[in-house]
This record gives C-alpha cells, sequence and structure tokens, in this order.
C-alpha cells in the first residue's frame, strides 16, 4: 500500500513538474520573441531569437534537473547504505525499529511485529526502505529521465509562441501570439491548480497576470531600444 501511495505521488509530481516546465517554455519564449517583435519585424530575426531562446531554456532546464535529481539519487543511494550497514550491525534494533513504525501506522504490537518479521524474512532492505524512508531500491529516481522530461516540457510549451510569432502575417503577429499565449498559461494555471487541488481560478490569474506582464515588460523594452535604433 505504502508503495502503491509513493509511485502515485511520484508519477503526480512528474505530471505537475512537466505541466510547470511547460509553463516556462511558453512565458520565457513568449516574453523573448515578443520584445524582439517590439524592435523589429523581421520574421528571421524572431526567429532566430525564438529558437535561440528554446534551446537555451530547455537544455538550461535538462541540465539544472539533471544536476537536482543526481543529488536526490545519491542521497537515496546513501540512506540505503546505511539501512543496509545497520541491518548488517544491528539487525535486532532494526526489527524493533521496523515494528515500531508499523505499530505506528495503526498496527497492534503483535500484528506489528509479526509483519516486521515476515517483511524481513523476504527482502529486509526493501522493507525498511519502504516503511523508514519510502523509496524502492529499484526505483530510484533517474536523473537521465528528468532531463529528458523537462526539456521535453520546456521545448513543448516554448514552441507555442514561437509558432505563433512566425507564422501569422506581419500585422497579426502580436495579437495572435498574445492570445494564444495568455490561452495557454489559463490552461496550464489551470492543469496545476488541479494537480495541486488549489483553487485554478486564482492559479489562472496568477499565471495569465505574470505572463501578460512578461510581455508588457519586454515589448516595451524592445520598442524602446528599437526606436533607440540600438
Amino acid at each position: 500500500m505504502g508503495q502503491t501511495r509513493g509511485a502515485f505521488a511520484g508519477r503526480l509530481n512528474w505530471l505537475r513538474a512537466a505541466v510547470l516546465g511547460a509553463n516556462d517554455g511558453i512565458v520565457s519564449t513568449a516574453g523573448l520573441v515578443v520584445g524582439v517583435a517590439g524592435a523589429t519585424g523581421s520574421r528571421d530575426a524572431l526567429l532566430t531569437a525564438g529558437l535561440a531562446g528554446l534551446l537555451a531554456g530547455s537544455m538550461s532546464m535538462a541540465a539544472g534537473e539533471y544536476v537536482s535529481v543526481s543529488t536526490q539519487r545519491d542521497s537515496e543511494r546513501a540512506a540505503l547504505a546505511v539501512v543496509r550497514r545497520r541491518l548488517r550491525e544491528r539487525p535486532q534494533a532494526k526489527l524493533e525499529k521496523l515494528t515500531g513504525l508499523l505499530e505506528e501506522r495503526g498496527l497492534r504490537r503483535e500484528t506489528a511485529g509479526d509483519a516486521a518479521r515476515q517483511l524481513t524474512a523476504r527482502d529486509a532492505v526493501r522493507a525498511h526502505a519502504a516503511v523508514e524512508l519510502g523509496i524502492d531500491p529499484d526505483e530510484l529516481t533517474n536523473p537521465w529521465h528528468a532531463a529528458g522530461a523537462s526539456f521535453a516540457a520546456f521545448t513543448v510549451g516554448a514552441l507555442l509562441p514561437l509558432l505563433a510569432i512566425v507564422l501569422p502575417p506581419a500585422g497579426m503577429r502580436l495579437p495572435v501570439t498574445v492570445v494564444s499565449v495568455l490561452a495557454a498559461l489559463m490552461m496550464t494555471g489551470f492543469s496545476s491548480a488541479r494537480l495541486g487541488a488549489a483553487d485554478p481560478r486564482r492559479a489562472m490569474v496568477r499565471n495569465v497576470g505574470g505572463g501578460a506582464l512578461a510581455m508588457a515588460v519586454t515589448y516595451a523594452a524592445g520598442a524602446l531600444l528599437g526606436a533607440a535604433g540600438v
């Protein structure tokens, strides 16, 4: 049961991270291309800036996630090493600890003791890792999977403002991009709120407000630089 809940929580965290990664891709790339659009109407310049922002952002996200999850994986391995050592050195003490933990979860003392002995006999390391640490020794976090997921999520999000700014005719680029980005931010705000069991309306307002402010600031900056001939 604990492993099932842990696996479900893990999948939920991955899904939430994917939504937030896509959201980052939308906002950062939209801010970049809208800022460039404020300075120039060149499709080539917009495409170059958008692709550069997409690649830089996705690689940055992937690298950051790889480092973060690698550290988490190292911590998990270190914790498992401690469990293995203590099981060798003090097996009875570890059995008592497992019994106590099971008792804290609602089992009677006798039942907890029987369960602890059976779990220990079957796979002591797995039992203690699951109950004490909440991890599965065979399913440690994978930094490469995390990096790939972050790269993909950011890229998917970044493609929306990039395509919206380069595909329409010159006179429609900015309004199409703004509308598309704000609609997408409403969706990611709603999704992230539902995954976190929060109020979707507040999340959507924050998301849309933040994205609109980012585009307004970068457009104004681009327009000022363009007017100054920079």
